[in-house]
């Protein structure tokens, strides 16, 4: 496997565990809806939590949250309606961002709620 898809494999088992250590609890993960895939899904109390996984083995060309652009965010946005209408849902959504950077051997891992809105 390539590096960097390991890379972003370690990230988000290390987001689910981040998130399993803060209860919640993952609903999904890696969900596929049209031109998206939607990393984690998971419930914390009554909200339905999307959360977008960036992993980098650096910042020396940005902060991985940096790296979530505007078609992204457009494409997760649909995915997550279409899951929400699906499976019969009536929770608050938020959209999430767990930004991890490599740093020798350990990992730094920061979670921005709300990152990111409906529009």
């Amino acid at each position: 496997m390539v590096q960097h898809n390991e890379l972003g494999k370690k990230g988000e088992q290390l987001a689910v565990d981040f998130l399993i250590k803060k209860n919640y609890n993952i609903v999904e993960r890696n969900y596929r809806f049209d031109k998206a895939e939607v990393d984690i899904i998971a419930k914390n109390g009554d909200t339905l939590a999307i959360v977008e996984v960036k992993t980098r083995s650096s910042t020396d060309f940005g902060n991985p949250q940096d790296f979530v652009k505007p078609k992204q965010i457009k494409n997760l946005v649909k995915a997550v309606d279409e899951y929400v209408t699906v499976n019969g849902l009536d929770v608050e959504v938020r959209f999430d961002i767990i930004a991890i950077v490599k740093e020798e051997n350990k990992f730094n891992i920061e979670h921005l709620e709300n990152a990111f809105y409906h529009f």
